[in-house]
């Protein structure tokens, strides 16, 4: 029988990696755009810093996060003066750190989806007296959209089994920040085998449910362009 703490991980882990996904996406979105439309000359190290929180311990990214939005950090301190909003040790700071995990995957997620749509739509459209933007949200966004929505999942996927970088910008605190795999790892230490289990099952049948929405929209991709 799930616990009501059980639970609360289970929440608070859902809702930072939603929110996570939801700030990323935009950001996701501009960048796999850029990597692969613009022609600018250092592409490739905006690729290589795009990959940056794939590569490296999440605990690095967790301690920039820390940096940036502490209480004396650049975006904690105005978020502080000016709305009275701190970010650490909060749901959010999980949310934060589950979407910058989860970016690198989202960006590459939709630079596929780019790549494979025929630029010579937009040109098309363009050509009928459509402008750019028009056409990019009206040809490329509907063509595009099942990789968008893929990258949406595996960017809530990556986000649900975040573990390093939150634990650093929001803590392992019970009800408040605790998500599934913080649960887990305090379980553990305790030695409640049988809570480490069921936060296990839970968290597989999350993370199994997602990854197959993902796995069925890119089967139905390929089955359309054949």
């Amino acid at each position: 029988m799930i616990t009501e703490a059980e639970f609360t991980a289970l929440r608070i882990s859902v809702q930072s990696a939603a929110l996570g996904t939801f700030l990323a996406f935009p950001i996701a979105g501009l960048l796999a755009l850029t990597l692969v439309r613009s022609k600018i000359k250092w592409k490739f190290l905006l690729d290589t810093l795009v990959s940056l929180p794939l590569a490296m311990p999440p605990i690095i990214t967790g301690y920039f996060l820390l940096i940036l939005f502490g209480k004396n950090g650049p975006l904690g301190s105005m978020l502080d003066k000016t709305f009275g909003v701190e970010i650490i040790f909060t749901w959010v700071a999980a949310a934060l750190a589950a979407g910058l995990i989860a970016l690198p995957l989202m960006v590459r997620a939709i630079e596929v989806a780019l790549a494979e749509m025929d630029p010579r739509m937009e040109l098309v459209a363009r050509s009928l007296g459509a402008s750019r933007w028009y056409a990019f949200w009206t040809i490329t966004i509907p063509l595009c959209k099942k990789g968008l929505i893929a990258s949406i999942l595996l960017g809530f996927a990556r986000g649900l089994g975040e573990f390093g970088a939150t634990l650093i910008i929001a803590g392992n605190i019970p009800g408040r920040t605790q998500t599934l795999p913080l649960a887990m790892f305090t379980e553990l230490q305790a030695g409640n085998d049988n809570s480490v289990l069921r936060l296990i099952l839970l968290s597989l049948i999350l993370t199994f449910l997602t990854l197959l929405i993902h796995h069925v929209l890119i089967r139905k991709r390929k089955t359309e362009a054949k």
